[in-house]
C-alpha cells in the first residue's frame, strides 16, 4: 500500500511516519516543499520494515492533479496545515483526490474546514473513494470515547472534554499559528440546546485528569479552544444541551498570559494574535517546567432508561514523550484496519465513525498510555484526590496501584486552608497491601529539609 503524506517531515506527519514505519506492507512517501527535510527523515528510518521515499510536493502547485497521476498513491494523507489558515481554495487537495480517484485522510483541527468536507460526499461515493477529515484527537478520538461512554444512555445532555499536553512536548509553528488565529475570536458551540457562540481562550475551567489506579496529573486550567468537536458532535447527538472543549497547557503563568491577550482581541483592542505566533512558538519550546506527562479527558452527562441522570468520564494519561503521537494514532488505526481488509465506507465526511475505542486501545497498549473511567464527579483543585487532615494541615493524596500495593502519593497540601507549594510538602513511602488475609500497611514520612520524620509498619486484624 502506497501512502503519500503531505507534510510528512512536519510535527504530526513525522510522528505518523514513525508509527507506521514498522509495517512491511507500506510504502511511505514523505512529501513536502523541502526535499532535504524529507530525505533526512528517510535516512533516520533506514532499517525499518516500511519502505520510505522522499518527494518534493507543494500542495499549492497548480499541477497537483498531474503530480498525483504520476505518483499514483493508494492513499493521500494531508498532515500539513494549519487548516484554519487555508483561505484561497482550502479544499484544493481534496478536489485533486476526487479528480484522480485517490482516497484521502487528514489531521485537520479547523472546525469550519472539517465540517465543510461533507459537501463532497456525493462525488466521493460516485468515485468509490473515502474522504475523511479530522482523523485526529479532535473529533475522531473524542467521538469514539463519547460513543463508548454513552452505551446504555437514552440521551446525552452535555459533553465536556480537554487535552492537557506535557510542557516538554515539541509544539510546531503551525499549531501555534492555528491557536493564535482564533484566540479571542468567536467560536460556535451549543448551549441550552441552542446554537450560539463564545470567545476562544476567554472561558476557563479546572479539571484533574486521573485514570483510576494511576498518579493523576496536577489539577489543570483549561481554556476554550476552537476544535471540530464543537460543530461535529452536535450533528451526531442532535438533542445535546451543551458542549465544551478546552486545552490545559502549562506552565500556567504562560497560559494565563495567553488568556489575557485573548481578552484584548475579544475587546478589539488588538485585531489578532497571529503576528505573535513566532514569539509564542519560541516561548513554549524554551520556557518549560512541570511534569513530563500529558493527558486528556472526556466527560458526559446523560439519562438512562429509567430517567436517572448519569455522569461518566474517560481519562487518558500519557507518560513522557508519547503524548504528541496521539493525534496521529487515529490515522494509524485506520491504516491498520485497511491492511486487514476493513476499508472505510466511501463518501466524504468528518472522521467520527471509522474507529472504535478498542482500535485505539490496541495502539495505546504499545506505549506508556493509560486510560480509565469514572462515574463520580469531584470538584475544585482536589478533584480525584483522597483528602486527609492532620491538625491544621490537609493533604490531597492520589491512590495509585503498583505491583499489587495501594500507594498514597501527596499531590497537594494546605495549612489552615491556604495552599502550599507541593515541592515543600512531606513525602515518603506510604502503601497498603494484603498478605495472608491481613490488611498490612507501611508508612515512611520524610521532609526534604529535615530528613526522616517517622517510619512504621504493621497490620490490622478484625476484633472478635
Amino acid at each position: 500500500m502506497k501512502i503519500l503524506i503531505i507534510g510528512g517531515y512536519g510535527t504530526f506527519g513525522s510522528r505518523l511516519v514513525r508509527l507506521l514505519a514498522n509495517e512491511s506492507q507500506l510504502t511511505l512517501l514523505i512529501a513536502g516543499r523541502s526535499i532535504k527535510h524529507a530525505e533526512e527523515l528517510c535516512n533516520k528510518l533506514r532499517g525499518y520494515a516500511a519502505t520510505t521515499r522522499a518527494l518534493h510536493f507543494d500542495r499549492d502547485n497548480s499541477n497537483i492533479e498531474k503530480e498525483l497521476r504520476i505518483i499514483q498513491p493508494d492513499l493521500l494523507v494531508d498532515a500539513s496545515g494549519p487548516f484554519q489558515s487555508y483561505t484561497k481554495d482550502p479544499y484544493r487537495v481534496i478536489k485533486a483526490c476526487l479528480t484522480t480517484s485517490i482516497n484521502y485522510l487528514d489531521l485537520a483541527d479547523g472546525s469550519t474546514f472539517v465540517q465543510g468536507v461533507s459537501q463532497f460526499d456525493a462525488q466521493a461515493k460516485k468515485n468509490n473513494i473515502y474522504v475523511l477529515s479530522g482523523a485526529s484527537t479532535c473529533p475522531l478520538l473524542t467521538a469514539v470515547v463519547v460513543r463508548h461512554l454513552a452505551k446504555g444512555l437514552t440521551r446525552i445532555h452535555s459533553i465536556k472534554g480537554g487535552i492537557a499536553p506535557s510542557p516538554y512536548a515539541d509544539v510546531g509553528l503551525n499549531v501555534i499559528r492555528a491557536i493564535t488565529s482564533y484566540s479571542g475570536q468567536r467560536v460556535a458551540l451549543v448551549r441550552r440546546s441552542q446554537p450560539t457562540f463564545s470567545y476562544a481562550l476567554t472561558e476557563t475551567i479546572r479539571y484533574t485528569i486521573c485514570p483510576p489506579g494511576h498518579l493523576p496529573l496536577s489539577n489543570r486550567r483549561f481554556s476554550l479552544v476552537d476544535v471540530p468537536d464543537l460543530k461535529i458532535l452536535p450533528d451526531l447527538w442532535p438533542n445535546i444541551d451543551s458542549i465544551w472543549f478546552g486545552a490545559g497547557t502549562v506552565p500556567e503563568i504562560l497560559h494565563r498570559i495567553l488568556n489575557g491577550l485573548a481578552w484584548l482581541v475579544r475587546w478589539r483592542l488588538i485585531p489578532s494574535l497571529t503576528p505573535f505566533a513566532p514569539l509564542f512558538h519560541w516561548t513554549t519550546n524554551v520556557v518549560r517546567w512541570g511534569e513530563h506527562r500529558g493527558g486528556m479527558f472526556v466527560s458526559i452527562e446523560g439519562s438512562d432508561r429509567d430517567g436517572q441522570k448519569q455522569e461518566r468520564s474517560w481519562h487518558l494519561l500519557a507518560e513522557g514523550d508519547v503524548g504528541p503521537f496521539i493525534p496521529s494514532m487515529g490515522i494509524e488505526g485506520i491504516v491498520r484496519r485497511i491492511l486487514v481488509g476493513k476499508k472505510p465506507a466511501s463518501g466524504a465526511r468528518a472522521a467520527t465513525m471509522d474507529l472504535e475505542l478498542q482500535d485505539y486501545e490496541k495502539i495505546f497498549q504499545k506505549h506508556a498510555i493509560y486510560t480509565g473511567h469514572w462515574q463520580t464527579k469531584g470538584s475544585g483543585r482536589s478533584d480525584r484526590l483522597l483528602m486527609e487532615q492532620f491538625g491544621p494541615f490537609t493533604f490531597g493524596l492520589a491512590l495509585v496501584t503498583i505491583a499489587g500495593k495501594l500507594h498514597l502519593i501527596v499531590r497537594s497540601w494546605t495549612l489552615f486552608g491556604i495552599r502550599l507549594p507541593t515541592c515543600l510538602s512531606p513525602h515518603g513511602d506510604f502503601y497498603e497491601f494484603e498478605h495472608d488475609g491481613r490488611f498490612c500497611f507501611h508508612v515512611e514520612i520524610k521532609h526534604t529539609l529535615i530528613g526522616l520524620i517517622v517510619r512504621y509498619h504493621g497490620w490490622l486484624m478484625p476484633t472478635v
